[in-house]
């Protein structure tokens, strides 16, 4: 079950910086809020592939799981409540505004991550 993947994790970290990249340099309403959501989903399915070695269904279910936990915490707003409010890290960690938006977004990034590991890497 323990593996390295070098492919799963080139993704993960490529994906990683652009995602860098988005919360530094771009302030606009569609990439950062919409593209970023959904591309944040298929990094942390990346980074659990790069270790795991397992089915897609188990870890595209796990990773939609954690996205709407976080979610969830940014709707009962849990950076003020663990008092992290100055914590940059945890703000961005975390998250400080609920979207019902970001819930379909990160169905979208699952969605993509499972028409690409069934129909587009099964044929190559």
């Amino acid at each position: 079950m323990l593996t390295f993947n070098k492919n799963y994790f080139a993704v993960a970290i490529l994906l990683f910086l652009i995602e860098v990249l988005i919360a530094v340099f771009v302030h606009d309403s569609f990439v950062r809020p919409y593209l970023g959501d959904v591309l944040v989903v298929i990094l942390i399915y990346c980074f659990i592939k790069s270790f795991l070695k397992l089915p897609v269904l188990p870890v595209v279910l796990f990773v939609l799981a954690f996205s709407f936990t976080i979610e969830f915490f940014q709707y009962l707003n849990i950076v003020n409540t663990l008092h992290l409010e100055n914590s940059k890290i945890a703000r961005t960690v975390l998250g400080t505004s609920f979207s019902w938006i970001d819930l379909l977004t990160y169905i979208i990034g699952i969605i993509i991550i499972i028409v690409v590991e069934k129909y587009w890497l099964k044929k190559g």
